[in-house]
């Protein structure tokens, strides 16, 4: 499928040879597959004869989207699990053992922040954090003859930082490791590290590929040997697998993502120049604006710059909570890459259990407000900010007892 288009390996990439055919892909809501007889059920046990044996490891809904998203990332094959960070950790734990380490940007999602500087230490592994990312030289300082893996999320979540694909690659091929890319931000339709040098490519399907707040997954896409690795053993005994309903509702999604990636990213770069001009903003960090430090790096990595976004207010934290209070179109939610704009405060939210001084390394403030723009009017969103900006100023009303259903706004 791979000498098709985006859009048609998106709607019709892997195998669905289902019978009877149907135009939506069947939901097989089973834990388990009878086998013919007891021959049959050693012959797919053993991968000599296709089939199905057990829901936390093989499922036929599942498949299909492991096999599309394997498409969409051009690798060889992919393992869908409960959620990004279930993800990101199966494959840390199938490549990572004890006294080894993992080379990473420190520009990660807090949860994968998480994984690499609590979770590794209680594997008997560490994490290498490279706290200047711009430079190729500080991250080949950083591996060492341990190391297993470079890793690197780019767009990062919420600084919006980019890497420079090709080079990290270059650099993981001269040392005989892979880079992993998660590439949760930009998704396949903006974005394809392995086109660009990456070996493995991580994704929390909850956000863009999901696209609508209804189902959580993640996604490994790599080589037949990674994801048979990690199917055969990890994902067995660990057991975080994705349900054949999720991985529906992400079949779903995919169908529809390069159109809404097209929406995201148009409504962004509007909102974008208009937080640029505003006189209340000190910082935008949007990649799709030309003053951006990493705007050059755009048009040789990627199609667009999807959706979200940064921005430190001239002001305290108690400004940035007024204003995001006073939003009224704008969701207030600890999420990002739905249909629905959504604007959150990562350093009391997301990214608070990181810890003041690593924040402030990873470049979050206390009045860094980050946001996901949906796929709503440009005009609406644009007008909606703008008043929750005069709210800035003016006094907040006395907050109301919640069981009242009632909450404050700023008049």
């Amino acid at each position: 499928m791979t000498k098709h288009g985006f859009s048609t390996n998106a709607l019709h990439g892997g195998d669905t040879s289902f019978q009877p055919d149907s135009m939506s892909t069947p939901i097989y809501q089973s834990v388990a597959y009878p086998f013919f007889d007891a021959v049959e059920a050693a012959a797919i046990s053993s991968g000599q004869k296709p089939g199905f044996t057990y829901g936390r490891w093989d499922n036929p809904t599942v498949q299909v989207f492991e096999k599309r998203m394997a498409v969409l990332e051009h690798t060889e094959a992919a393992i869908a699990a409960a959620s990004g960070m279930s993800a990101t950790f199966l494959l840390t734990h199938h490549l990572v053992g004890p006294g080894d380490n993992v080379v990473s940007s420190n520009r990660v999602y807090g949860g994968t922040f998480g994984l690499f500087n609590v979770g590794l230490p209680r594997m008997g592994a560490n994490i290498n954090w490279v706290t200047n990312p711009e430079s190729i030289e500080a991250w080949e300082a950083a591996i060492t003859p341990r190391t297993k893996f470079i890793f690197v999320e780019t767009p990062s979540n919420p600084a919006l930082f980019i890497a420079d694909i090709p080079a990290l690659a270059a650099l993981a091929k001269s040392k005989n490791l892979p880079l992993v890319v998660d590439n949760t931000i930009a998704t396949p339709a903006l974005q394809q590290p392995v086109l660009l040098g990456a070996d493995i490519v991580v994704h929390s399907t909850t956000k863009y590929i999901c696209g609508n707040a209804t189902a959580l997954g993640g996604i490994v896409c790599g080589s037949h040997e990674l994801i048979d690795g990690i199917r055969q053993n990890c994902i067995r005994y660990l057991g975080p697998a994705m349900a054949p309903f999720n991985a529906w509702l992400n079949l779903l999604g995919l169908e529809t993502l390069a159109l809404r990636m097209d929406r995201h990213c148009q409504n962004a770069l509007a909102v974008a120049k208009f937080f640029e001009k505003h006189p209340k903003v000190s910082l935008v960090n949007y990649p799709g604006l030309e003053s951006n430090p990493y705007h050059k790096m755009i048009k040789p990595q990627m199609k667009g710059c999807s959706s979200l976004m940064s921005i430190e207010l001239k002001g305290t934290y108690e400004q940035a909570t007024r204003f995001i209070d006073s939003l009224l179109i704008i969701t207030h939610a600890t999420h990002l890459g739905t249909c629905r704009s959504i604007v959150t405060h990562p350093a009391s939210t997301t990214h608070a259990a990181m810890g003041e001084e690593e924040m402030r390394k990873a470049g979050i403030s206390p009045s860094m407000i980050r946001f996901s723009i949906g796929i709503e009017d440009e005009a609406d969103l644009i007008n909606d900010l703008a008043q929750a900006f005069d709210a800035i100023d003016k006094k907040a009303k006395v907050k109301e007892d919640f069981t009242t259903g009632k909450y404050p706004q700023a008049y």
